[in-house]
């Protein structure tokens, strides 16, 4: 079993950055691939991105490739979304996610671990 608990949310005004980062608890981190996902107010939560269990593969939501990067560091057990040029679009609460599958996944229910969520917010 992991734990994932997310940080770095927050106001940001449009066209800022933000670097969230999702803590696992556990020594079987490597053994997951990650993803983020986002839930709007009043919309279902949606894929963001995803990054496979060594990093070496990752996959993102059309609507954030170029500004939005997953990353991974597999010896502090951490998964990273860095994201650049935020638009209003993008407020959310973000939530990170681990599976058990060998590959990267845009599916919800492929996710096993969920963590808390962090809220995203950005000003126009």
């Amino acid at each position: 079993q992991v734990q994932l608990v997310e940080s770095g949310g927050g106001l940001v005004q449009a066209g800022g950055s933000l670097r969230l980062s999702c803590a696992a608890s556990g020594r079987t981190f490597s053994s997951y691939a990650m993803g983020w996902f986002r839930q709007a107010p009043g919309k279902e939560r949606d894929f963001v991105a995803a990054i496979s269990r060594g990093g070496g593969s990752t996959s993102y939501r059309d609507s954030v490739k170029g500004r939005f990067t997953i990353s991974r560091d597999n010896a502090k057990n951490t998964v990273y979304l860095q994201m650049n040029s935020l638009k209003p679009e993008d407020t959310a609460v973000y939530y990170c996610a681990a599976t058990l599958r060998l590959l990267t996944t845009t599916a919800e229910p492929d996710y096993n671990y969920w963590g808390q969520g962090t809220q995203v917010t950005v000003s126009s």
